[in-house]
């Protein structure tokens, strides 16, 4: 499928969103895309009649889950339903992310011009910024043992990443056939990690577009530690967090040098969250149990 015009479908996953965030998504994509569906993986009845009432240009279709699945489920129900409507790409989004004006655009163009140069494209993304934190963060890349930041020392550069966090990533359709669906049972944490990995397994390539701005709020309140801000989740965002990995280091088709590197950096965590995040002994707990059924390959909710 062609990339010379754009025919976008915002793909948003909702789970009892904010709906002054979400109207405010919504609005800020109105002449950025085509099409937007909205996944809504369990909100309340209330909630769910909500959104089916928004009136926006481009009005969002909605598709009602019912339960909890999932981010990966949820971001290949839309992506499905993108494809029957004949978009050549999809853009994921959180319910509380903020493009800046344009920032769809400008990725969509960074993705036609690589794409015109041969490159064989996975996902191009944005720069984010969370206002509680070190900002912007830099674009990872591993290479050999280490992990490579990525920042931008220019405007409009473009940096090869090995992956991209989900939220704001845009990726032809070409890409996601070559490369497969998200893998559903992970559920949540390290899907856009895998699917990026795979990607590359595949030939594809993904690059973060300095240009393109999002912000984006990445976890929860994030822990002051040395007069740096480091980024904070749930005990059971933990959970799912060393589940995936440890099962991901187990696995064949992953990069061995990348199992490496980040396994060192899951084992500074391990470290840093038993120790000062609270509830302490909750967060230590939930840890071992996902690194404990990595290793048996129990996965899914």
């Amino acid at each position: 499928m062609s990339l010379e015009a754009p025919h976008i479908c915002a793909i948003i996953v909702s789970y009892f969103p904010d709906r002054e965030k979400l109207m405010n998504l919504l609005d800020r994509l109105h002449d950025q895309v085509e099409h937007i569906v909205i996944v809504d993986n369990g909100s309340s009845d209330d909630t769910v009649a909500w959104i089916a009432a928004v009136d926006t240009t481009p009005r969002p279709v909605l598709i009602r889950l019912g339960d909890n699945k999932g981010v990966a489920k949820a971001q290949n129900v839309g992506i499905a339903h993108a494809r029957k409507t004949g978009c050549n790409a999809v853009i994921l989004f959180d319910h509380d992310s903020m493009p800046e004006p344009g920032m769809v655009h400008i990725l969509f163009n960074a993705m036609a011009r690589l794409s015109a140069a041969g490159a064989r494209v996975a996902a191009v993304g944005p720069r984010y910024s969370d206002p509680r934190q070190d900002n912007p963060p830099p674009f990872i890349q591993i290479d050999g043992f280490k992990v490579v930041r990525q920042r931008c020392d220019r405007e409009d550069a473009v940096v090869k990443v090995d992956y991209l966090i989900s939220s704001g990533c845009l990726m032809p359709m070409q890409a996601l056939e070559r490369a497969g669906p998200m893998r559903d049972a992970l559920f949540i944490d390290y899907v856009d990690i895998e699917w990026g990995l795979r990607a590359g397994a595949a030939g594809l390539q993904s690059y973060g577009v300095c240009g393109a701005r999002m912000r984006h709020e990445l976890g929860d309140a994030p822990i002051r530690f040395r007069g740096r801000m480091i980024p904070h989740h749930s005990p059971l965002r933990h959970y799912y967090h060393f589940r995936n990995a440890v099962w991901m280091y187990r696995q064949p088709d992953y990069p061995f040098n990348w199992k490496i590197a980040d396994g060192y950096r899951l084992l500074l965590k391990y470290g840093f969250y038993s120790l000062f995040a609270k509830p302490r002994l909750r967060h230590w707990w939930m840890m071992t149990k996902g690194i404990a059924h990595g290793l048996v390959g129990r996965l899914n909710r």
